[in-house]
């Protein structure tokens, strides 16, 4: 697991960096957002996630799916997450895009 990141470098455990375009965390059925703490504003003050609709809304770039009333009651469940993932995706593509 990365320790850290700086714009679109990663920094991992041995001090080295990456460039990267994308990260994906897959964290299973119980959401644990904690590794997002070291990015400015991707947390609330709960540690939830700081999203509209799937779109973080203080860091560009990151995006979210599967969580608790996402878009929809079904964000959370397989039927539903399809739905928000290819939204996620779209945006994601338009960012990259951007850049």
């Amino acid at each position: 697991m990365f320790i850290g990141a700086d714009g679109t470098e990663l920094l991992w455990p041995d001090g080295t960096g990456e460039e990267v375009d994308t990260i994906l965390l897959a964290t299973g059925y119980r959401p644990d957002p904690s590794s997002l703490a070291g990015f400015d504003g991707a947390l609330d003050g709960s540690g939830n996630p700081r999203h509209r609709e799937g779109t973080a809304m203080d860091v560009p770039g990151l995006t979210f799916v599967g969580l608790e009333w996402q878009r929809s009651p079904s964000s959370n469940s397989l039927r539903g997450v399809v739905r928000d993932a290819a939204r996620v995706a779209r945006r994601l593509v338009a960012c990259l895009a951007r850049s």
